[in-house]
C-alpha cells in the first residue's frame, strides 16, 4: 500500500533539501502563469489585433468601392484539376455603368460559377484596379481569435519550456546535494563495526 503525502515539499523535514522547496515554488508559478497570465496574454493580443484589423477594414471600406458589373466574356479555360474547383473566383471581363463616365469594361475577379450576363458583384480601388473585397466583422474576429490563441500558446510553450530547463537544474541541484549529504554520511555506513 502506497500513501501520498501532498506537500511535503513546504514543510519542515529531514529529507527536504532546498532543491525541492525551489521546485515547490516553481510549480506554484508555473500553474499561476498558464492559468491566469497566458490567457490574459491571449485576451489582451487579440483585442489589440482586433482592433487593429477594424481600423484596416474600415481604411479599405472607405478607399474601395463595389459595383454591380455584367460578366461579358467566357470564363477562362481550366486545364488543371487545382484550376477546375468551382468554389474558388477567378478573373473575367466585365461590364458596369459608371455615373458621369459611362459605360466601362475591366478585369475583374468574379465569385465562381459565374456566367457570361450574369450580373455580379465587384470591388475596385481608387486606381480602378480589381480588388478584394474588405474584410467583413466575421474576418476580423476570425484573425483577432487566431492572434490570441496564438499569443496564449507561445507564453504557454514559454512557461512550459522554462519549466522543463528549470527541472533539470534542479534535479541537477538534488543530485550535487544528495551527494554531498552522502560524502559526510557515507564513511559512518561504510566503516567496519568493532
Amino acid at each position: 500500500m502506497r500513501t501520498r503525502v501532498y506537500g511535503w515539499r513546504w514543510r519542515r523535514n529531514p529529507l527536504r533539501r532546498r532543491s525541492d522547496v525551489v521546485e515547490a515554488w516553481t510549480v506554484l508559478v508555473v500553474a499561476v502563469l498558464l492559468s491566469v497570465v497566458a490567457p490574459l496574454v491571449g485576451v489582451a493580443a487579440g483585442l489589440h489585433a482586433h482592433d487593429l484589423a477594424r481600423a484596416d477594414a474600415a481604411a479599405q471600406r472607405a478607399e474601395r468601392h463595389q459595383v454591380r458589373a455584367v460578366v461579358v466574356g467566357d470564363p477562362p479555360e481550366r486545364t488543371s484539376p487545382a484550376a477546375g474547383d468551382r468554389r474558388r473566383p477567378y478573373s473575367a471581363q466585365v461590364r458596369w455603368t459608371e455615373p458621369g463616365k459611362g459605360v466601362r469594361t475591366a478585369w475583374a475577379r468574379v465569385p465562381a460559377g459565374a456566367r457570361p450576363g450574369q450580373s455580379v458583384p465587384v470591388w475596385f480601388d481608387s486606381r480602378g484596379r480589381s480588388v478584394a473585397p474588405p474584410p467583413d466583422a466575421v474576418a476580423v474576429w476570425q484573425h483577432a481569435v487566431t492572434v490570441g490563441l496564438c499569443a496564449a500558446g507561445g507564453v504557454a510553450t514559454a512557461v512550459l519550456l522554462g519549466r522543463a530547463i528549470e527541472r533539470r537544474i534542479a534535479l541537477r541541484h538534488r543530485l550535487a546535494e544528495w551527494e554531498r549529504e552522502w560524502a559526510r554520511t557515507g564513511p559512518r555506513w561504510n566503516q567496519p563495526r568493532t
